[in-house]
């Protein structure tokens, strides 16, 4: 399952990078990118870890750049 979210208040491309690569390793995340430019993370993960890798997800970008958030992109 894919989950595609905006990044709001992103404005460092290393604090991207380093998102990336720690959601990356989360248990049941298959990939997860991230694009700087549009501020946009998509997350492909296993349906039933969804839930609990986009709360791990949402940690790990408030702890690298503590003023953004995770918006659910339509």
């Amino acid at each position: 399952m894919k989950k595609k979210f905006i990044l709001e208040g992103l404005g460092c491309a290393n604090c991207a990078s380093k998102m990336e690569k720690a959601i990356s390793k989360l248990p049941g995340v298959n990939e997860a990118s991230i694009n700087f430019m549009f501020k946009k993370l998509v997350i492909d993960a296993d349906d039933d870890k969804m839930p609990s890798v986009i709360e791990e997800a949402e940690k790990i970008v408030r702890r690298i750049e503590p003023d953004t958030r995770m918006v659910p992109a339509i």
